[in-house]
């Protein structure tokens, strides 16, 4: 059995076109600069977006948006997730659910965020279980 790197075909490349060596080589004189002006000098970089002195797009265009900084984000648990749990005895109807115990259980991401109890409007579980968290929806006020 051969080895397959053995059998590797050399890749061609092609070599970087060497500018300013006569006419004949194609990119002789001027090498591919054009004639005399700004671009054609070394040490010239064009600025990103610079339009030769008129107003540039970024800057005729007007502004879109607003960012509220004083959003603040909800994370969300719903009923169904909890019933699942107590099918699957993770917990017991006699429990407490607190916002440390529903991060415990990797329902919400950080305690220390506003948490809402929602319910859905096919849900319908008779509330034995008491959850303790910010907000809730009508449906889920029965477990406040």
């Amino acid at each position: 059995m051969s080895n397959p790197l053995n059998e590797l075909k050399k890749i061609k490349t092609q070599g970087r076109k060497r500018v300013g060596r006569g006419i004949g080589s194609g990119k002789g004189k001027t090498s591919g600069r054009g004639v005399k002006g700004q671009k054609a000098r070394t040490g010239h970089s064009s600025v990103k977006g610079f339009e030769g002195g008129q107003t540039p797009i970024h800057m005729r265009l007007p502004k879109r948006g607003f960012t509220n900084t004083l959003r603040q984000e909800i994370e969300v648990v719903n009923i169904k997730d909890v019933v699942n749990l107590l099918a699957s005895k993770a917990i017991a109807e006699s429990d407490v659910l607190t916002k440390e115990k529903l991060q415990e259980l990797g329902l919400i991401c950080d305690a220390k965020s506003v948490v809402k109890l929602i319910m859905g409007y096919k849900d319908t579980v008779s509330p034995k279980i008491k959850i303790v968290v910010d907000k809730y929806s009508a449906g889920a006020k029965v477990f406040a």
